[in-house]
């Protein structure tokens, strides 16, 4: 029994382990954040599209990337020169003639590399020693590449990534644009400029173009201080300040050859480099020596090594700390690290909630043009109702009058045949006898009296109306016919009430077969559904009212077929039956008088008579309600026809309107979102 248990209660805790929905707990932090919001925007309800996972995915990686400062200015103002200064290291080509046509991204990386990313999409990797042959503007082969980035392990880059962007007095338009785009995104801006060169009109007017809203974030650096007296540095930087103040929250004058000189001598770099140099010569050695079992090859080379790493921990770099500091380069990394980091880590925090909440108001825009697409139809839908409506009435008004010609036509016809027969009804003699009663002396004796009585010239009824003139047969025969050109002309008016539902809804269906999103976040499957819905709009919507229009022609058709078959039943039948009713009529009278003359007369039917017989024997009361009644048949099914077309067309508004609350609802969704970024 206890094994039992034990059984129960581990599928027990299976069962909730796998269903029970476990409460998600996020890093109270920016990344936690994106993730939160990642997690919403990408519920399936929402059938979130590849290009919003891998746009979510970028921002939090943007959110863990490092700083982005851009080193900007105009051409060989010395911004590799100054870059190369901060890294220690001689990574960018330098030169006098303007070469940096791309804009090159300094990021961390475990080991020196370069990554060439194309227009195209490619990506190469390159030794970082062939960075200038991917830089140079005059090479007509860079053209295709769209940005570099250059991988180094220097500490400095797990905090900020550098940016360094062609000048903004380039050659190629196109480059300018990209450095404008660039400075709009980064977290801080640092402009180089010669000393020599700060404050001319060349230079303010390309600011005023294009730092005007960067204050905050930037800093003016003046280059290569150490070709002026202090004086004249003291005297331009006080100069710049005042002329560009507008542009820069603080002017810095530096000498980056003076900093990339000291920092090229100091132990950390001098190690470092002999490290590097110590690894690529071992590798180089041992490819060559294989077949060597042991390291003798390499001895003599790493005695050499650790003798330079003693030398370098052993050497005075006073000297160098002071060429360091006169420099000034530390006063850029203050300003990075006390003016910029802040700023840009909330200008960053704010950036990504800012495109987190676009990113809602994109789906939420994708989600109004699907919910455009079931208002469209609703408004068809609607905009049909008084059409529809206004086309029964029309039929049952016009289809009506046709009729009331048909019964005008079928009553002279009764008229017709009633006056025949009365015609023919003739007179003749007859005797009856009557026994009198005789006296005491005389007996008992029969009497004949004549009187007149009637009786019908059946032959020459048949004869007058059916035999020798068949007027009656063309006026039964064009009756039916119009009837069947009715039943025709009703049935297509029927039909026309469809089409044009159908005509309208095709209108609306044809743009919306194609319908694509505007924006490439936005989900596909979602677009692929409504495409689905406006391709089977047949299935969706028109098929209800199709069948509606079937079942009431079909229904109309059976009413004409039973009076079509009223009028095709043998008008001459229907005349004898009438013919044989009052014979018998006259005959029956004719005895009632012939036993009691005081009481009782010969009948003579009258003309009125006949036609009431006539129309009775021929079922002309249907016809008559058929043909002339206020709420005749057409009237029925017409009125029977809207009534059912306005149900059908709320059920499919409904219909409509519920595919459409899925968007509504989610939209909602997306505001909630929103509003918790």
């Amino acid at each position: 029994m206890s094994a039992n248990i034990k059984i129960l209660e581990s599928f027990i805790n299976e069962y909730k382990e796998a269903y029970t929905e476990k409460e998600i707990v996020y890093e109270n932090t920016l990344v936690g954040d994106i993730k939160k919001i990642q997690d919403k925007l990408l519920d399936e309800k929402f059938l979130p599209s590849s290009q919003l996972v891998n746009i979510l995915n970028k921002q939090i990686r943007r959110a863990r990337f490092p700083m982005e400062v851009a080193i900007t200015g105009q051409f060989s103002a010395g911004k590799s020169t100054f870059l190369n200064a901060l890294l220690s290291r001689n990574i960018l080509p330098t030169g006098i003639t303007p070469v940096t046509s791309k804009v090159n991204f300094i990021n961390y990386g475990e080991e020196y590399k370069l990554k060439i990313t194309y227009y195209s999409g490619a990506q190469e990797y390159a030794p970082i020693e062939a960075i200038s042959d991917f830089t140079d503007q005059r090479q007509d082969e860079m053209k295709d590449i769209k940005y570099l980035t250059l991988y180094a392990p220097m500490d400095i880059l797990k905090e900020i990534s550098f940016v360094d962007t062609p000048g903004l007095n380039s050659q190629s338009q196109g480059d300018t644009d990209t450095t404008r785009s660039v400075l709009r995104d980064v977290g801080g801006i640092i402009w180089l400029t010669l000393i020599d060169n700060a404050g001319k009109l060349s230079e303010a007017e390309v600011l005023e173009e294009y730092m005007e809203h960067f204050k905050e974030k930037s800093l003016c650096v003046l280059n290569q201080k150490d070709k002026f007296t202090p004086e004249q540095v003291e005297t331009t930087t006080k100069y710049v300040s005042e002329k560009f103040g507008k542009y820069f929250s603080q002017v810095t004058p530096i000498s980056a050859k003076m900093a990339l000189d000291s920092r090229q001598l100091q132990k950390s770099v001098l190690i470092e480099n002999s490290v590097d140099s110590i690894l690529k010569e071992f590798k180089k050695d041992l490819n060559e020596n294989m077949d060597d079992n042991s390291l003798e090859f390499f001895k003599s080379k790493y005695d050499n090594f650790q003798k330079n790493i003693k030398e370098i921990k052993q050497k005075d770099v006073s000297s160098n700390l002071k060429l360091l500091e006169e420099s000034n380069i530390q006063d850029v990394l203050d300003f990075i690290e006390n003016t910029i980091r802040p700023q840009a880590e909330e200008s960053k925090e704010y950036a990504i909630k800012k495109d987190l909440k676009g990113v809602c108001d994109i789906l939420e825009k994708e989600y109004q043009t699907i919910i455009g697409v079931y208002d469209a139809l609703e408004e068809v839908l609607k905009s049909c109702e008084e059409h529809v409506l206004e086309s029964f009435n029309t039929i049952h008004k016009k289809y009506s009058q046709e009729l009331f010609t048909i019964y005008n036509s079928l009553e002279a016809i009764m008229e017709k045949i009633a006056h025949e027969t009365y015609k023919n009804i003739k007179r003749k003699k007859s005797h009856r006898f009557e026994e009198s009663k005789g006296s005491f002396l005389k007996s008992d004796k029969i009497q004949k009296f004549e009187y007149e009585t009637f009786w019908i010239d059946s032959d020459n009824v048949y004869k007058s109306l059916f035999y020798d003139d068949q007027t009656i047969d063309k006026m039964f025969k064009r009756s039916i016919k119009l009837l069947k050109n009715i039943e025709i002309d009703t049935v297509e008016a029927f039909r026309v009430v469809y089409r044009h539902i159908h005509s309208e809804v095709e209108k609306w269906q044809e743009p919306y077969e194609l319908i694509k999103k505007h924006r490439e976040i936005a989900s596909d499957t979602e677009f692929s559904n409504t495409r689905h819905f406006a391709a089977k709009v047949y299935e969706n919507v028109l098929r209800t009212f199709y069948r509606a229009i079937l079942e009431n022609i079909s229904a109309l058709r059976k009413k004409f077929a039973y009076f079509n078959g009223a009028l095709s039943y043998s008008y001459i039948q229907t005349t004898q039956a009438t013919i044989s009713h009052f014979e018998q009529q006259i005959a029956e009278s004719e005895e009632l008088f012939k036993k009691e003359p005081t009481r009782f007369a010969v009948q003579h039917p009258r003309e009125d008579e006949i036609l009431t017989k006539l129309k009775a024997n021929f079922g002309f009361e249907k016809i008559e309600d058929f043909l002339t009644s206020k709420r005749n048949y057409l009237f029925k099914i017409t009125k029977y026809s809207k009534e059912q077309y306005l149900e059908l067309n709320e059920d499919r508004i409904a219909f409509v309107n519920s595919k459409k609350e899925e968007y509504v609802d989610k939209i909602e969704d997306l505001q909630k979102i929103k509003e918790e970024i």
